[in-house]
């Protein structure tokens, strides 16, 4: 097994000259990173075809699009981000003033996935650099063609003791957890984010875990159906369902059932044709293990439409599953994949009390019109984030944080959320030298009875 400690040790190293904390280097890195994968736009988009056969347009809008967006909005905030942030004083601290002052962890362990293979690597970056740290990226084995773009795009800009990536399968990702960082960032599933939080925890290294679960859509009787389905089959099958947050199952109201269903099966045939198997720009499942996991799920209650898939090139039309039960296999963990089941359900506490008796999911998509079910949904169900009358889109947002909750991960990021991921952030109480408050000290005269007073 590889050793890694004296890559850390460079960084470390140079982290603590300073370079990286001066705002102009910042600046500096990340309009390098943006003018880069301005040049690298088409390797990326021909190894992410290579890796997932992912479309031009998926790869663009949902790795290099994404990534380009996040830099710019970064730039743009980046000034006012880093400045000290002054704070109300309480009158017991008359005469001071109280700021916070962000500062970086320091060397940065970033771990990726597979199914967004360069945006997750870039997008937690983004915060790194900005925050003014150094950092180790690893990305995914399962993905070759896009590490080694990745690889070669960061060899590039940055020397090695700022920044650089770090190839290989299991072996290597144990031999990178056995140094110490000053925090990691994993995305990933949850079986591997314990094994990294176990790793981080014998250096007591904090970290920021993007995990999973199946996150539910519910489909309330009162809903735009036709709308409803046309989000929900886009949020649910682009990258073939291989995406954390996209919808894991519905449910939907009894009475609108069959509607519903109409309305989903025209909504796929309109985004991926007649025959989705036959279509060069769907995107294909990332190996034959998970392949083969996927289909096992495809005799669980009834097929309403798709089902079809081929092993020898790794696709599996969009599949809608009904008459299905919780008892089910496609229902015990996350799907991953282009299989969408469906429950069905009377009333709304119906569908939530089905939700609790499961870990917290790291999304919730509803679609109603009724704020009332609105109010009590939000109220009633822990979940990281989600959309009202749509799906997947508040990942987009840089304004709001992404992360999920209990099981399905802790931490969030996404425009200043990534800065905030990766800075700690200091308290400085300045007191003035002009004067002193004489009722701390012990021998102050009714010292207590001023106490008192001040704390009540």
């Amino acid at each position: 097994m590889e050793n890694y400690s004296h890559l850390v040790s460079r960084q470390r190293e140079f982290f603590r000259t300073g370079k990286t904390k001066e705002i102009e280097f910042r600046i500096s890195a990340l309009k390098r990173l943006r003018s880069a994968v301005k040049e690298y736009e088409n390797k990326i988009i021909d190894a992410l075809k290579a890796d997932l056969n992912k479309s031009e347009f998926e790869a663009y809008s949902t790795e290099i699009g994404f990534v380009l967006e996040e830099i710019g909005f970064t730039l743009k905030h980046l000034k006012s981000w880093v400045k000290p942030e002054k704070v109300k004083t309480p009158i017991t601290h008359f005469g001071s003033k109280s700021y916070i002052y962000p500062e970086p962890y320091g060397v940065a362990l970033i771990i990726a996935p597979w199914n967004y293979p360069f945006q997750l690597v870039i997008a937690p970056l983004i915060g790194a650099i900005a925050a003014g740290n150094c950092a180790v990226l690893k990305p995914s084995e399962f993905t070759p063609r896009t590490s080694e773009v990745l690889k070669e795009l960061i060899k590039e800009l940055y020397p090695e003791e700022y920044i650089t990536v770090v190839q290989g399968g299991i072996e290597t990702s144990q031999a990178l957890l056995k140094e110490k960082y000053d925090t990691i960032f994993f995305t990933g599933s949850v079986t591997i984010g314990k094994i990294v939080m176990e790793a981080a925890s014998k250096h007591l290294t904090p970290v920021t875990l993007e995990l999973g679960g199946k996150s539910p859509c519910i489909v309330h009787e009162d809903a735009k159906i036709e709308l409803a389905c046309k989000r929900i089959a886009w949020g649910k099958f682009i990258n073939a369902g291989q995406t954390c947050v996209a919808p894991d199952y519905v449910y939907v109201h009894r009475n609108i059932k069959d509607k519903f269903l109409e309305g989903l099966k025209t909504a796929i045939k309109e985004l991926y044709g007649e025959t989705p198997i036959n279509n060069p720009d769907y995107t294909h499942i990332v190996s034959h293990k998970h392949f083969d996991r996927l289909v096992s799920f495809l005799s669980d209650g009834k097929i309403y439409t798709g089902g079809a898939s081929d092993r020898d090139n790794l696709v599996i039309e969009p599949t809608v599953l009904t008459d299905i039960t919780w008892k089910d296999a496609v229902m015990q963990d996350e799907i991953f994949g282009p299989i969408l089941p469906v429950l069905e359900y009377s009333d709304i506490s119906e569908a939530i009390e089905g939700i609790h008796n499961h870990p917290n999911p790291l999304a919730l998509y509803l679609f109603t019109e009724s704020p009332a079910i609105e109010r009590k949904v939000l109220k009633d169900i822990s979940f990281g984030g989600g959309c009202i009358n749509d799906t997947i889109y508040h990942l987009v947002s840089p304004y709001l944080p992404f992360g999920g909750v209990g099981t399905s991960g802790m931490g969030a990021y996404h425009g200043k959320g990534s800065f905030n991921a990766f800075s700690h952030k200091k308290s400085i109480l300045k007191q003035t030298s002009l004067f002193d408050i004489p009722l701390r000290y012990p021998n102050f005269k009714n010292g207590l009875k001023f106490i008192k007073y001040f704390f009540r």
